[in-house]
């Protein structure tokens, strides 16, 4: 049997939780019926109620989302339905109609998906599906909320009678109308309606002249309104058929209600599931604002949680754009015990509190804010002493309180139970409270009972460290400003920082050092030692995340290289199959050149014939016999190949192009030319040779004939050896 205290329930805020959850209920049964919920009193039960949450989140992601559930609460109809003569109105027969068809509507829907919602169909599987109730309302109800003619045979000619004297008092008033309006009686309205009745508007000094009864007059009185003596007859008429239909109505409305008497356990039960089911609506859509997740629930004493996060205050940071940190946390049976030291303000409260609302929570049916690789089990009790809990009206003090607080947990305390304890063994002296509080975590332990607990007290740092099964932990700080990081760090007791924090909020450093000899010496080395090694841990975390870092680089480049390796491989492949297909091609072209010159040679077409025909058997003989299929794969293959290989060539050709064009472009140092070079006119094909330069000009002799040239329209061919 589970039992969680409410006083464990109200350290860990779990109202709250229940507050915000209630918000997102549609209904005002549900919105009650959510801050009502409890952890649950066995774990079958637990299990359910968070397979039930789990597959109702599941329906937002897929595409098979459960109808709405909406309705409006009968519960002042089940009541009258329980009291003999009483009978129901229209709208509370229309209300059970909605919520019949809308629980109908959701058991069939979730009876056709029951392969996506086993859990849920289950919840509903007891609950009958009856449409009678819906056809025996709407037989005599229409959709507008008004009794139908027909609802019986009565009332039928009933509503005839009244509407012939509803027409018959029309047309008496408006013969009457007409004939007052011709002697000018009638003021420039004419009528009006005063008790919904039709009135003639009379003008005050005819109303002796105007027969029937007056009915009021005008604030002026200037106008009298009466109603004509002819319609009266009528109206009183009326005024009978109409009390029989209301005679009539009621009847029928008796009769519906005894009909529906019989299903009062059946409508109950249609107002439970569908509150039950807004309450794991409003769990569902909590979970989905938390991101939340159902963790694994192991039957072994097991609890690790995977960057855990704080509910309320991740959704106060979300709403205001702020970072909320998470924890990481393992209890099992190698490790049942955590102690959590460290300086105030760096998170240890908030971390406490996380794993025990979180627990809590769990076991109410709820999902929680953590990864999806973490794993939790049922405690059957969760114990809590978080706060300064002073009672004025019960005369004790914080220590009192927190004595009487450890004699319960004592009484409790077992192998199933989960224990959080923030600031142990505080509110007395410091040696007197702090050994009394390692005596308790011993017995705990000896109980081999799960908890944390914070604290800063020495001795209890040294148990941890001495007992296999108890760890320390510390919420880190910055070193340097001394700020906190919000990051817990198991095997290690933290530093309070007494001194350093003293220093950093302004004390001057003489009182600081006059404290430090007020202490005994091994305690400010065992203080110091303490924070030297969170200092000397930080440097290696950031180490080790820093080769982390490189590693991934590292694997990612190397991952890399054997992609582009892989995809190389494969290019040469294919263009190994092109260059051999082309080489055989070419073969084939030689051979085909060859018989071709020898026939031209000898004319013989019967051995050119047999030459062709050799071919091509024996390169037949060379191929696979493949399907049609296979043909076009290999062609579109080597297309893509070909292609692929004139892009690259077209890329090397246009480099090659502009290379040689830049060659050509670039200006080239003029030769000095010397006498018996051979030279050539830059726009001509003869050469000759230098006979004699004479400023800037040479005489070049051609052999038959010597011309006078510019040096400048001459380019060297052979320089004189």
């Amino acid at each position: 049997m589970i039992n969680i205290h409410k006083k464990t329930l109200q350290d860990l805020e779990f109202q709250t939780v229940l507050n915000q959850v209630s918000e997102y209920c549609i209904t005002a049964l549900g919105n009650e019926k959510a801050l009502e919920v409890a952890p649950y009193k066995r774990k079958d039960a637990v299990l359910k109620a968070l397979q039930l949450t789990h597959e109702y989140v599941s329906s937002f992601y897929n595409e098979n989302r459960i109808p709405n559930h909406g309705f409006d609460a009968i519960t002042k109809e089940l009541k009258l339905l329980k009291i003999e003569n009483a009978f129901l109105e229209v709208h509370s027969l229309k209300k059970i109609v909605s919520i019949s068809q809308t629980t109908n509507e959701i058991i069939v829907f979730l009876k056709k998906f029951e392969e996506y919602y086993p859990n849920l169909y289950q919840a509903a599987s007891h609950i009958e599906i009856t449409k009678v109730i819906i056809e025996k309302i709407d037989a005599i109800v229409d959709r507008f909320g008004d009794i139908k003619n027909n609802a019986s045979p009565l009332l039928f000619e009933i509503r005839q009678a009244i509407n012939k004297v509803k027409g018959q008092i029309n047309s008496s008033f408006t013969t009457a109308l007409n004939m007052y309006q011709g002697l000018e009686y009638l003021d420039d309205i004419r009528e009006t309606v005063v008790d919904n009745k039709r009135v003639l508007a009379v003008k005050a000094m005819y109303r002796r002249k105007v027969k029937g009864s007056i009915m009021g007059s005008s604030k002026t009185g200037s106008i009298v309104y009466i109603e004509p003596e002819a319609t009266i007859k009528y109206t009183r008429e009326l005024n009978n058929l109409q009390y029989e239909e209301k005679e009539e109505i009621v009847k029928i409305l008796k009769d519906v209600t005894n009909f529906i008497r019989p299903f009062i356990d059946l409508l109950k039960d249609y107002q439970d599931f569908l509150v039950q089911l807004d309450v794991i609506y409003a769990k569902a859509q909590y979970a989905k604002s938390l991101n939340a997740i159902l963790p694994e629930i192991t039957e072994e004493r097991d609890m690790y949680l995977r960057d855990a996060y704080h509910p309320l205050l991740y959704l106060t940071n979300s709403s205001k754009g702020k970072t909320t940190y998470p924890q990481t946390i393992s209890l099992n049976q190698d490790n049942r015990i955590i102690v959590i030291s460290g300086p105030n303000a760096g998170g240890k409260s908030i971390t406490l509190k996380t794993v025990g609302l979180l627990q809590v929570m769990l076991q109410s049916g709820m999902l929680i804010p953590v990864h999806e690789r973490s794993k939790t089990c049922i405690f059957d009790r969760v114990l809590s002493d978080i706060g300064d809990n002073q009672s004025i009206e019960n005369h004790l003090s914080t220590y009192s309180y927190r004595l009487k607080q450890m004699n319960y947990f004592l009484k409790k305390c077992n192998d199933k139970t989960l224990f959080l304890i923030d600031e142990f063994g505080t509110g007395s002296d410091p040696e007197l409270g702090g050994a009394l509080a390692e005596t308790f975590l011993e017995e705990f332990y000896e109980r081999e009972a799960f908890g944390i607990i914070t604290t800063h007290y020495s001795n209890l740092k040294i148990l941890a460290n001495e007992l296999p099964h108890m760890q320390n932990a510390n919420m880190q700080f910055n070193n340097q400003t001394l700020e906190p990081i919000f990051k817990l760090v198991i095997g290690q007791a933290g530093s309070s920082f007494t001194f350093e924090v003293a220093q950093k909020n302004g004390i001057p450093y003489s009182l600081i050092n006059k404290a430090k000899k007020k202490i005994e010496r091994s305690k400010v080395r065992f203080d110091a030692t303490i924070a030297k090694l969170q200092k000397e841990r930080n440097k290696l975390e950031k180490t080790e995340r820093s080769l982390k870092v490189n590693e991934q680089k590292k694997q990612s480049e190397a991952e890399k290289l054997e992609e582009i390796n892989l995809r190389i491989q494969k290019k040469l492949e294919n263009y190994q199959e092109l260059y051999d297909s082309n080489q055989r091609l070419i073969y084939l072209g030689q051979k085909v050149n060859d018989i071709s010159e020898k026939y031209f040679e000898n004319k013989r077409k019967k051995e050119l014939l047999e030459e062709l025909f050799k071919l091509v058997q024996i390169e037949n003989s060379k191929r696979k016999k493949i399907s049609a299929k296979e043909k076009r794969i290999q062609k579109a293959k080597e297309k893509k190949v070909i292609e692929e290989a004139e892009k690259k060539v077209a890329v090397i050709r246009q480099k090659k192009k502009e290379a040689r064009k830049k060659e050509v472009e670039a200006p080239k140092p003029r030769p000095v030319l010397k006498i018996g070079d051979r030279v050539r006119m830059r726009d001509g094909k003869a050469v000759g040779s230098i006979d004699t330069i004479e400023k800037n000009k040479a005489i070049v002799n051609y052999g038959i004939f010597t011309t006078n040239v510019d040096l400048d329209q001459l380019e060297l061919v052979e320089a004189k050896k």
